[in-house]
């Protein structure tokens, strides 16, 4: 395997910085496609620019750097806060377009996730994290995916400016309430997150509508009518018919973050419920059409009264859930209301979301998949929207049977409890909650395990164990 030859004091800032970065969790596919240029470098693709994974499931094929761990902010949770002794470090946008480069030669990386804790103001900070983008883009000729992390407070010039040179940007909530936030965070409140967020959303929608798109993000494929349930018209983002100052005819052909926008909310370092949580998810999809919301089990770094235990397990199985049910809430058309309520607050950690609502609506099954709708078919366990279009497309030229349906990918460990095939079941299975509860926990058991044991040392791949960088 080639060595990169990067300069020692790069190295040095490397390890610190690519190390400080392994708590944001933001890295996904892409959903931005753009071809490769002559003269350029590299290119993006929207069916998902993440190839490698981690044995938790998060992608390690961006290159995952902040620009600076150094930061005037005392966030509790934080391990880069302020009032912490740990080696900091701080790369010039040059060294960051360098180290960018030099691993996508090599095939290391498809693309670049940067963010930054806050150096003076979050305006400079920005301010270097756009003069990083522009080299990147211009003088290197970086072709190739960007996420960017937005530091709330940024004036509305900056953001707007790197908006069309990054692919997807996102404004980290944090924490699902001001309470919350204000306990932990006391440099931050929810009025400089919100603004950013709500500026990136229009000048999205006004972008979209000038090239001749609809001003809401694209779903893909065949949830995309699904997702128009999730959101009341009453919450439907309006656009002005005059384009912000920043979208000039110069720009309109140049996309402004076309992989859209999203945030990461904390999971355990406050007594939020899944309820709380996911209402507040629901809410932040209808009102800033999120691409996505990521969860990040919280991991007890720092050592504090209003923090859980040092050595207390991260929550993992619950952030398996709440990844779970928000899949749910962008694609099945659930609602939070229905997944959870105030007298049921959490998630029943031991089985997953859509089965744990169809045990407490077992009046509603089975259901007959030669006549159930395509919308009640979502509604089964086991059942996703591409195994319930073959389903209705299929019927239509003949009756189902159970081998049927397995090969249209539908998990029948988990459906054949709750649906019939021309009025039989699979099995002489009693409609009974307890008996199938039972069934599904002892099903999910190993499932669960791997989960909860997933990162035990809470650690992600390191780019230096696996690549030859030298100094």
């Amino acid at each position: 395997m080639n060595e990169i030859i990067i300069d020692k004091e790069i190295n040095s800032k490397l390890q610190i910085l690519a190390d400080a970065a392994k708590y944001d969790v933001a890295c996904t596919s892409s959903g931005s496609d753009r071809r490769g240029k002559k003269g350029y470098l590299g290119n993006s693709v929207s069916c998902g620019i993440c190839h490698t994974f981690a044995s938790d499931g998060r992608c390690v094929s961006l290159l995952k750097i902040l620009m600076t761990n150094c930061c005037v902010y005392d966030c509790k949770y934080c391990i880069n806060r302020v009032s912490n002794d740990v080696p900091r470090a701080t790369f010039t946008p040059d060294e960051i377009c360098k180290v960018t480069t030099e691993f996508y030669k090599r095939n290391y990386i498809e693309g670049l996730f940067l963010s930054s804790g806050v150096l003076k103001n979050p305006t400079y900070t920005m301010e270097k994290m756009y003069e990083t983008l522009f080299l990147l883009r211009n003088k290197y000729k970086f072709n190739g995916y960007i996420h960017v992390k937005v530091i709330p407070g940024v004036s509305e010039d900056i953001l707007s400016a790197i908006g069309f040179l990054a692919d997807r940007i996102s404004v980290n909530l944090e924490l699902p309430t001001a309470e919350s936030l204000k306990k932990l965070a006391p440099n931050k409140n929810f009025q400089t997150i919100m603004k950013p967020m709500e500026q990136i959303t229009g000048t999205i929608a006004s972008n979209r509508l000038a090239i001749g798109k609809d001003a809401r993000m694209e779903r893909s494929g065949i949830n995309r009518y699904l997702t128009n349930n999730i959101f009341n018209d009453s919450k439907r983002i309006e656009t002005s018919s005059k384009l912000p100052s920043v979208v000039t005819k110069e720009k309109v052909n140049r996309k402004f973050a076309p992989a859209g926008q999203s945030t990461q909310m904390i999971i355990g370092a406050t007594d939020e419920t899944d309820f709380n949580l996911i209402k507040t998810t629901q809410y932040l999809y209808q009102t800033y059409d999120l691409k996505r919301v990521f969860y990040s089990a919280y991991i007890p770094l720092n050592e504090d009264s209003e923090l859980p235990a040092l050595g207390t397990a991260p929550p993992l199985l619950r952030e398996h859930r709440l990844y779970q049910a928000d899949w749910l809430l962008r694609y099945y058309g659930f609602q939070y209301n229905e997944l959870l309520s105030e007298e049921k607050p959490f998630f029943n950690e031991r089985i997953d979301p859509k089965c744990d609502w169809a045990l407490r609506h077992l009046g509603d099954f089975p259901v007959e998949v030669q006549t159930a709708s395509f919308d009640l078919l979502l509604r089964v366990p086991g059942v996703g929207p591409k195994s319930a279009m073959r389903i209705v497309n299929s019927r239509r030229y003949g009756r189902l049977d159970f081998s049927h349906l397995k090969k249209m990918g539908v998990v029948l460990k988990r459906a054949h409890y709750f649906i019939t095939c021309n009025g039989k079941m699979m099995y002489n299975t009693p409609i009974e909650e307890q008996y199938i509860t039972r069934q599904l926990i002892a099903d999910s058991g190993k499932e669960n395990w791997q989960v909860k044991h997933q990162n035990e040392d809470n650690r992600q791949m390191s780019l230096f164990e696996d690549f030859g960088v030298v100094g």
